[in-house]
């Protein structure tokens, strides 16, 4: 067991934090250690953003303590954060896009020449310095704008260090990221650790919090539920801390005699994306698209769908071809998508709960052209009220939602139209354990009911836990099918990744 030092470098001692009626943190205490990854884990709800916005000073506790260095501190702006040696890294990051990287890092802070004017040589050589600390290369003239994510990141970090900043707190940093960066992204939080910096991370995937963090705290409801050192821990130690039960209800899988075939998938092309797509999909059946990200899944799905074009091929539900690039003879096929990107793709953010949960029906429930609110609304309250949607109130905008909860009004939306096919495009992405086995029950109810599901996960434990068959994608190919059975995780990444000993 290592040893921390006597003094953490801040430490969360009692806190609570309530809005209006609702008490978001209780009593909540944990120590963040230098040289140390210290995860933050629970539901969404359970208090962790307002945690970092006590962190950040965006928030300020009601009662309790935050001290810097055994130091009680008052952090009453991000200012007074900055000072203290805090950065926050938000998962989106939101840097300047017309300046440059430079100009990003040392905003405010831009070292000066004679007269007052900006050293930019002084400045571009500042940055250097510090991704040379970081062990990356990345040209400091050039500008932010259409830098992936994973160099934001990089960026905010940079900034971070610029300020001396010695704790560093990642609120879920990879959600958009791809493996390699992924793990470039870890390659730097250790560097920063092995520094004497204490790095926070925040992640709902639990096999990044085992690969990086050396110590965890839980949180359920705004209470603080244990903080321990991972070693010896398990992800059932964690999923039974977090929820309240264990691993085996995250995957409730009911088993199913697959019916006849409704969804076929004959000879699908798209030149430079993907070729050759040909599979059957039966009533109660759940079929797992795997592979890389890049390896072409959701663009076979999508063009399957009609979103996308297709150069080839025939897509055919219960017998019946459906014309290419047409999703509404998809839906009226009893087809149904809901896509990776639900902010940008599902769901109309600005609009009510009811109106986004009723979209896929508007032509139903009109009357001589016009939309009622009573069977908007009773329609909305049925799909809502079976997926255990939580919202104050229907007509508010669906934005101000969970992730996990926007996820059900999307489902709640294709749902409405009794599909025969449904196409789940990484359904649990970046929502909690708790709402991730609600939405698997979900996927797993309809099935039971006779519905053929393609899913698309990039989380091999949803792959293995939900899949009848797993198809394994690789450079825009099917290059293995695997039963329930045969499937686990050494096959799939074989085939994903095209060794040997796939074969």
């Amino acid at each position: 067991m290592s040893v921390p030092p006597a003094v953490p470098l801040l430490e969360v001692r009692d806190v609570t934090k309530s809005f209006g009626n609702v008490a978001a943190v209780q009593g909540v205490s944990f120590p963040l250690y230098g040289g140390e990854a210290h995860a933050l884990v629970g539901e969404n709800g359970a208090g962790k953003s307002t945690i970092v916005k006590m962190l950040a000073g965006v928030h300020g506790p009601d009662t309790g303590s935050l001290l810097v260095g055994g130091e009680e501190v008052s952090l009453g702006s991000p200012a007074d954060a900055k000072a203290r040696g805090i950065a926050v890294i938000y998962q989106e990051p939101t840097l300047f896009p017309d300046l440059t990287i430079a100009e990003n890092i040392f905003i405010g802070t831009q070292p000066r020449a004679r007269f007052g004017m900006i050293d930019r040589g002084a400045m571009n050589a500042a940055a250097r310095a510090l991704f040379d600390r970081l062990g990356v290369p990345m040209d400091p003239d050039r500008p932010a704008r259409g830098l992936s994510i994973a160099d934001q990141q990089l960026v905010e970090i940079a900034k971070a260090l610029s300020t001396d900043a010695n704790v560093i707190v990642m609120d879920e940093p990879t959600a958009a990221l791809s493996g390699n960066e992924v793990e470039r992204l870890f390659k730097v939080a250790r560097s920063l650790c092995a520094s004497g910096a204490a790095v926070m991370f925040i992640s709902h995937r639990f096999e990044e919090i085992f690969a990086l963090c050396q110590r965890v705290t839980v949180m359920r409801d705004g209470r603080h539920i244990s903080t321990s050192e991972l070693a010896g821990l398990t992800v059932d130690d964690l999923v039974r801390s977090m929820v309240g039960r264990d691993l085996g209800a995250l995957f409730p899988k009911i088993d199913v005699e697959p019916g006849a075939v409704v969804l076929e998938v004959e000879n699908l092309s798209r030149a430079g994306v993907f070729s050759d797509i040909s599979f059957q999909v039966r009533a109660g059946e759940i079929v797992a698209l795997s592979g890389l990200v890049g390896a072409g899944r959701s663009e076979v799905m999508q063009s399957a769908f009609g979103v996308d074009p297709r150069d080839s091929g025939d897509v055919r539900v219960r017998g019946k071809s459906l014309r290419k690039g047409n999703p509404k003879a998809a839906m009226r096929a009893g087809m149904a998508l809901v896509p990776e990107d639900r902010r940008q793709q599902g769901l109309i953010l600005d609009m009510s709960i009811e109106r986004n949960a009723t979209l896929t029906r508007s032509s139903a429930l009109a009357r001589f052209g016009f939309l009622f609110g009573g069977g908007e609304r009773r329609s909305a309250y049925e799909w809502t009220k079976k997926l255990q949607t939580k919202y104050a109130r229907i007509t508010d905008p669906v934005g101000v939602l969970s992730g996990g909860n926007q996820q059900k009004v999307v489902l709640a939306k294709w749902m409405a139209t009794a599909p025969s096919v449904l196409i789940v495009d990484e359904p649990t992405r970046g929502i909690d354990v708790g709402t991730k086995a609600e939405v698997h029950r979900i996927i797993s109810t309809l099935a039971s009911e006779g519905v053929a599901v393609v899913m698309i996960s990039s989380e091999l434990p949803e792959v293995l836990g939900m899949a009848d068959r797993v198809l394994v994608m690789r450079e825009g190919r099917i290059v293995s099918e695997l039963s329930r059975s045969e499937a686990d995780e050494e096959k799939i990444m074989f085939a994903a990744t095209g060794s040997e000993a796939a074969a």
